[in-house]
């Protein structure tokens, strides 16, 4: 899931934002603002069972949140936390 939060989070930045402001038009926002928006919540949502089914720290539950809202982050928390569950 983080994996495609990710790639929606680039998405949404890197295309339907410049295509909105840069070239007028905000069509481009609408349908990968949503999708983003979806794999986010869900993003958020399954970061509590998976905090107890493999006994994260506050830390690592903190960071694996946190990381949910930086680009690129979802893929430095795949290969530096996810991988080792």
């Amino acid at each position: 899931m983080g994996f495609l939060e990710g790639i929606s989070y680039l998405l949404l930045m890197g295309i339907a934002m410049p295509l909105k402001y840069i070239w007028e038009m905000p069509d481009a926002t609408i349908a990968i603002g949503y999708a983003h928006g979806v794999l986010f919540v869900l993003y958020c949502i399954l970061v509590i069972p998976n905090k107890l089914e493999f006994q994260w720290s506050i830390k690592t539950t903190s960071l694996v949140t946190i990381a949910s809202l930086i680009p690129f982050g979802t893929f430095l928390a795949d290969y530096k936390i996810f991988k080792h569950c």
